[in-house]
């Protein structure tokens, strides 16, 4: 069952770095195979400074603590139903984002099977100067949380 104090909860400010690798290996793993996230010389000649990351990459960020404690519920309880990001810039090879998790609802909305408690969490990237990258947010549901009413 989902923690209602969960509300506001964050998670501890935590550094990522942006590896060249990691770009490589998470665009694979979508079969995107874009040449913006592989060769820095097509990068630079599209008008980016080095490689870029794909747009759902921060969903690979460590956020210095698992959703499920800062929720209150146990291993394998949460699906991703959505997420959206908004950018002020893309993230590039060698950035360094720091990155606040925040819940910012509890609750429960109806299912086509009943209610389903629901929890949205607002991630937001900050780069070395302390200036927004990005922002996500995220609607999670819990699985199997409530008898369906």
């Amino acid at each position: 069952m989902l923690d209602k104090n969960a509300l506001g909860r964050m998670t501890p400010p935590t550094m990522n770095e942006i590896e060249r690798g990691a770009i490589r290996r998470f665009a694979e793993s979508m079969g995107d195979y874009n040449p913006v996230y592989y060769n820095e010389e097509y990068a630079k000649a599209s008008g980016y400074p080095t490689i870029i990351a794909p747009p759902t990459f921060p969903y690979s960020f460590y956020l210095g603590t698992d959703l499920r404690e800062l929720l209150g519920v146990p291993l394998r309880a949460l699906l991703n139903a959505e997420v959206t990001f908004d950018y002020e810039r893309p993230l590039y090879a060698g950035d360094k984002v720091l990155v606040t998790s925040r819940v910012a609802e509890v609750g429960e909305r109806p299912s086509a099977t009943g209610r389903m408690e629901v929890a949205v969490i607002e991630d937001e990237g900050r780069d070395e100067e302390g200036r927004l990258v990005y922002r996500a947010r995220r609607t999670l549901l819990v699985r199997g949380s409530k008898e369906n009413s």
